[in-house]
């Protein structure tokens, strides 16, 4: 009845509906072009790296000018960003799911006057702001997850090592020289917010110790059967403990079930999980979501550990550079990291990656390999 009484009409729902809570409906935003012809796209065209265009059924074109964007803006940079869109996309613009910035226009003669301003502005260090890139055959932006400042399970940093390996990979970002499009992606922990499970080259945190108990506090701070029930392997139970002389309600961990998931901290602070020496790196490779040539697959670990360097994570982007040059040189037009790696055979993957072998990255002893790396008996050497 309250809705009866307030005028509120099935038939006609949007009819004078509040519409100050939330965001506004995503259809309000499109440029007038997209609206237009959405729906009836023909094909798109590279002209270069990061600036391409779709033709739509009507003959309608819309030109657009992708650019390097970071997870974590300032207000000042978004600012900026709305002031390019305002000068010369109409007010217009766009974020890809791996934080590029799209800029859109409706004639290519506004194409030239908008990259010239994105390339002119710089940090004052002199970095690009709106690096110009990211399409095609190339690698586009990493996506990430939180890091060591805004997570509180994290075996490594996000914003760090992703700007490193972004460095080293900045090349790749202008051009169009690999054989098909690569994705980068990092994940903090094993909880993986981030899509590391398939990507061609993934980054992963992972923790190599079990949480440490701090006992005389455990029981003031937590809520001990919470902290039990967030288990996912049912690897803690409760426990009295005798500190200074007192005995307390504590927990117990059966270390060789534990995952190293950190679900215990999020429910227990007294129950913390980050160690400098046994938090690190796993690279993994492989994975993708295409169904293009080949089935979507997972990535996989090929380098099991390696140790956290900040600020500049050498190993990890060194490791991460060869296997991409690898690809880079071997690999044939059209085929992605994974497809290459299960053309040569996994093994001969490790030796032109030049990444230390061992029989522990094929199986995990638990399943077959017909669920891991070997789909087939025919083992490729």
């Amino acid at each position: 009845m309250a809705f009866i009484s307030s005028g509120y009409n099935p038939d006609k729902p949007m009819e004078n509906r509040i519409s100050d809570i939330g965001p506004r409906k995503y259809d309000q935003f499109y440029p007038p072009v997209i609206a237009k012809n959405k729906g009836t796209w023909l094909y798109h065209e590279y002209i270069k790296p990061g600036v391409y265009f779709h033709v739509a059924e009507s003959g309608d074109k819309v030109f657009t000018i992708r650019v390097g964007g970071a997870r974590i803006m300032s207000t000042t940079h978004i600012r900026e960003i709305c002031e390019i869109a305002e000068k010369h996309c109409g007010g217009y613009v766009r974020f890809t799911t791996r934080n590029n910035i799209e800029f859109m226009v409706d004639d290519e003669k506004k194409v030239d006057p908008l990259v010239k301003d994105l390339e002119s502005r710089k940090f004052a260090g002199g970095s690009f702001k709106f690096p110009v890139g990211g399409t095609g055959a190339g690698i586009t932006n990493i996506v990430h997850t939180q890091g060591w400042i805004h997570c509180h399970t994290p075996a490594t940093d996000a914003s760090g090592p992703v700007k490193s390996t972004m460095d080293v990979l900045f090349d790749d970002f202008k051009n169009h020289r690999l054989p098909a499009h690569l994705r980068v992606s990092l994940a903090c922990c094993l909880n993986m917010c981030g899509a590391v499970h398939c990507s061609d080259i993934a980054i992963l945190g992972y923790h190599r110790k079990p949480p440490m108990l701090d006992h005389e506090y455990l029981d003031k701070m937590c809520e001990v059967p919470l902290a039990i029930a967030a288990c996912p392997t049912a690897a803690i139970k409760p426990a009295k403990v005798e500190v200074g002389g007192q005995k307390l309600n504590s927990v117990a961990v059966n270390e060789p079930r534990c995952m190293f998931c950190g679900n215990c901290y999020t429910m227990c602070p007294a129950m913390p999980l980050a160690d400098a020496e046994g938090d690190g790196i796993v690279i993994m490779a492989g994975g993708k979501v295409s169904n293009r040539i080949s089935a979507p697959k997972f990535s996989k670990v090929v380098v099991a550990f390696i140790p956290n360097e900040p600020p500049r994570w050498p190993k990890t982007t060194n490791t991460i550079k060869k296997i991409v040059e690898a690809y880079a040189k071997d690999a044939r037009k059209y085929e992605r990291l994974g497809e290459w790696a299960e053309r040569i055979g996994w093994e001969r993957f490790f030796e032109k990656c030049e990444l230390e072998f061992t029989h522990h990255l094929i199986d995990d002893f638990r399943d077959p390999a017909y669920f891991t790396w070997r789909q087939t008996t025919q083992f490729k050497f």
